[in-house]
């Protein structure tokens, strides 16, 4: 008897929209289901200052900076959830208030942590590479590292990996800079 190859159904969009709430955060890889881990503390702290320090350039620049949990649909198949995400204010009209993003933002944070930090790594960089976002960042709590990658090509080129006493710049977001130590002030 041949062996019978069963074809797995790519998982939509739609699709998780139907899903009932179950408290946990998905994202999609070319239909493949990825189930988020929960963070943990130290995590959340250090994403909450990076994001304070973006929230206080989104004031004065007129951008939008927003934090996970947020789908960003890049298209049917492919939804990830950003740690941080930020529009700048000539694109801030492709954050809808009540509706999916599905524009790619200007720059993307992962914070890593041991449960993600392969997937933040790998596919979902080389995915935000794919659609297009033009800075990734990498903040790394546990070695207190902050990475900036360039879109260039289709993939990313790390351009400044920098750590405590140092000042970590973009060159998206310009003018956006902040000491690295104050990320781990907690």
């Amino acid at each position: 008897m041949k062996p019978v190859q069963i074809e797995q159904r790519k998982v939509t969009y739609t699709d998780l929209e139907s899903w009932p709430d179950d408290g946990r955060r998905y994202e999609l890889y070319d239909g493949e289901v990825y189930v988020c881990p929960a963070p943990r503390a130290r995590h959340q702290l250090a994403m909450g200052e990076l994001y304070a320090h973006l929230r206080q350039y989104a004031q004065r620049t007129d951008g939008i900076v927003l934090m996970s949990p947020i789908d960003i649909v890049f298209t049917e198949h492919n939804v990830l959830q950003p740690d941080i995400c930020f529009f700048q204010a000539s694109r801030r009209q492709f954050v809808t208030l009540d509706k999916a993003i599905r524009t790619p933002p200007d720059v993307v944070v992962e914070v890593l942590s041991p449960s993600t930090r392969r997937n933040d790594l790998g596919r979902k960089k080389a995915t935000f590479a794919r659609f297009g976002v033009s800075e990734y960042w990498l903040l790394d709590p546990h070695k207190e590292h902050l990475d900036r990658y360039a879109h260039a090509d289709g993939a990313y080129e790390r351009t400044l990996s920098v750590g405590p006493h140092e000042q970590f710049e973009s060159v998206v977001l310009a003018g956006f800079s902040c000491p690295v130590e104050s990320l781990f002030s907690w």
